[in-house]
């Protein structure tokens, strides 16, 4: 069992050594600060933001098996990919998305899909 609370360094004696403690501290905390700045850069290219809305895009037949999901990073930037159901057959279809835009055209639910991810209104 791990004892957080046991001291194993010794109380600094004079201020010699209060003052080399402190720039102990100041070199772990520069090092966790650079650590810290060096993950939220590495954060903003993986997914953060999901939006996903089920609709029916043929109204007379069926229920809401149709679907597209938004899956972007912290920049707003990654993929929808919409899955139309019908009695027929199944198509998917994949979006690139650069900045909550992509260059291909959206329909109104892959539009709304990406507003929810993002948080756009």
């Amino acid at each position: 069992m791990i004892n957080f609370f046991k001291r194993e360094k010794k109380e600094p004696k004079s201020l010699k050594e209060v003052l080399f403690q402190f720039k102990n501290l100041e070199r772990s905390f520069d090092k966790l600060s650079q650590e810290l700045e060096a993950l939220k850069a590495d954060g903003k290219f993986s997914v953060q933001k999901v939006g996903i809305i089920r609709y029916n895009p043929f109204k007379e037949v069926g229920g809401n098996q149709s679907f597209s999901i938004a899956l972007l990073d912290g920049n707003d930037s990654g993929i929808i990919i919409t899955s139309l159901y019908s009695r027929e057959g199944n198509r998917v279809y994949g979006k690139p998305v650069k900045k909550g835009k992509s260059p291909f055209l959206l329909t109104g639910e892959e539009r709304e899909t990406i507003k929810r991810a993002a948080n756009l209104k």
